[in-house]
């Protein structure tokens, strides 16, 4: 997911980048008689179960594993960061995903790559708000960009030594595994990363551990795919791995669950899992609002992939961020931020999804004035001819590599990485392809 440069109001991150997968430049232990059957999945499938864990949260320090399953991100230090504990009031969420520990040099774990976690005193107070207030937090390492610990720590142990230091030094119950671009296409740093997951479930016992991957059309692409081999060569299974399927063609939560389905296809193919166990340890990671490729998810949106995920059991619903779940002020679309979601919507719309997956009722917002249809990126159809383009036209079915030139729509591309299925006129400013102007 990306971080947007702080602003001290949201309107003023706008054109930001604001993911942390493909998301750009940033960054769960269930209780032990939960198994992610038993726990997240059961949880969501039977309504209640989340109210009835808040006794054990206050009197262990861990939530039910439902509640890790539905953290969303949150980036206490960047993008504007809203009050943790007024969003429990107004949501009746109880876990968030901190986000990211990365790399500082020399295998040393720090936020964002700068704060270290021995001096940082941000995240502590944060911490101790939500655990205060009866919840518990997640803490991602990775994202998109920035130096991860799998490429900065020469083996899975001495990886896992650092995240080891994260876990003790927060008393974590909870942790999530952001693999995407451009880490995942090393496959050293992918190695280590899963081994060091494997080596801190079996040294934590209980530890709620969710991977998550960018994601496709086609459910993830090559290098997901290659992970998903690294995690069973090695015999490890985390309580998920989880898609984001969004900025690469996607239009509405549809779109999404159809991605959702070739996963699960996917991770049968992968580990010889039937649908079911597939879909038990499947999840999502959204992008609330409007996105990096000007995708736009609304309300209605989180609501189709909520109803997709609790009829088929997924393991985990969350989304980027709840930094950017208000109304952007004054113009509604500004334009992309990493502190608003460029959407019509009340603070903290999104945030209630996910604490309907797991499995609570949130609190009624009132009523304010109708909300205005957020607009949609109409379909793009190929012209009827190439006009002056010399470029083979670009195929959803090709692969390309770092080079490969294409025309699409009148212009030319070039690809900056390894990519297939991506549209040339959906990658935006980040995005694999370069555009190279018209014809």
């Amino acid at each position: 997911m990306d971080r947007a440069t702080p602003s001290p109001q949201p309107a003023a991150a706008v054109g930001a980048p604001t993911r942390r997968h493909r998301r750009r430049t940033a960054t769960a232990v269930a209780v032990a008689a939960f198994s992610l059957l038993a726990g997240g999945v059961a949880a969501v499938a039977g309504g209640g179960s989340a109210l009835a864990s808040t006794t054990t949260a206050a009197t262990t320090g861990a939530l039910s594993s439902n509640w890790y399953a539905s953290a969303p991100y949150l980036m206490p230090e960047d993008n504007t960061p809203p009050d943790a504990a007024a969003v429990m009031d107004a949501t009746g969420q109880k876990a968030f995903q901190l986000a990211f520990v990365l790399d500082s040099g020399g295998c040393t774990p720090a936020w964002g790559g700068t704060s270290s976690i021995d001096t940082d005193t941000v995240m502590p107070a944060v911490i101790q708000t939500i655990r205060g207030k009866g919840g518990d937090v997640s803490v991602s390492f990775g994202g998109y960009g920035g130096n991860k610990l799998g490429q900065g720590c020469g083996t899975p142990e001495a990886t896992a030594a650092a995240y080891q230091k994260v876990v003790t030094k927060y008393g974590l119950h909870a942790i999530d595994f952001d693999l995407e671009e451009p880490e995942y296409e090393n496959t050293a740093a992918i190695h280590n990363e899963i081994g060091a997951a494997k080596i801190l479930q079996q040294n934590n016992p209980g530890i709620y551990i969710s991977i998550t991957t960018a994601g496709t059309t086609a459910g993830t692409g090559w290098f997901g795919t290659q992970m998903l081999n690294e995690a069973k060569s090695q015999g490890f299974t985390p309580n998920n791995f989880s898609i984001m399927p969004f900025d690469g063609g996607f239009n509405g939560g549809a779109a999404q669950t159809a991605a959702l389905v070739s996963f699960n296809t996917i991770l049968q193919n992968t580990f010889g899992w039937n649908a079911a166990t597939a879909y038990a340890h499947e999840g999502i990671s959204m992008m609330n609002g409007r996105t990096d490729a000007a995708e736009y998810f609304s309300q209605a949106d989180f609501q189709t992939v909520l109803n997709f995920a609790t009829a088929n059991g997924l393991a985990r619903y969350t989304f980027w961020s709840v930094n950017r779940d208000r109304q952007c002020a004054g113009t509604v679309d500004p334009g992309l931020s990493g502190a608003c979601s460029s959407v019509a919507q009340n603070d903290w719309d999104f945030t209630k999804y996910t604490v309907k997956f797991a499995g609570a009722t949130p609190p009624v917002t009132p009523p304010t004035t109708p909300p205005v249809t957020p607009p949609v990126t109409p379909p793009v159809t190929p012209p009827s001819s190439p006009g002056t383009c010399t470029a083979a036209p670009w195929s959803a079915t090709s692969t390309y590599t770092a080079g490969s030139k294409v025309s699409y729509n009148g212009h030319n591309y070039h690809a900056k990485w390894w990519t297939l299925n991506e549209i040339p006129t959906a990658s935006g400013q980040w995005g694999v392809w370069g555009d190279d102007g018209p014809c």
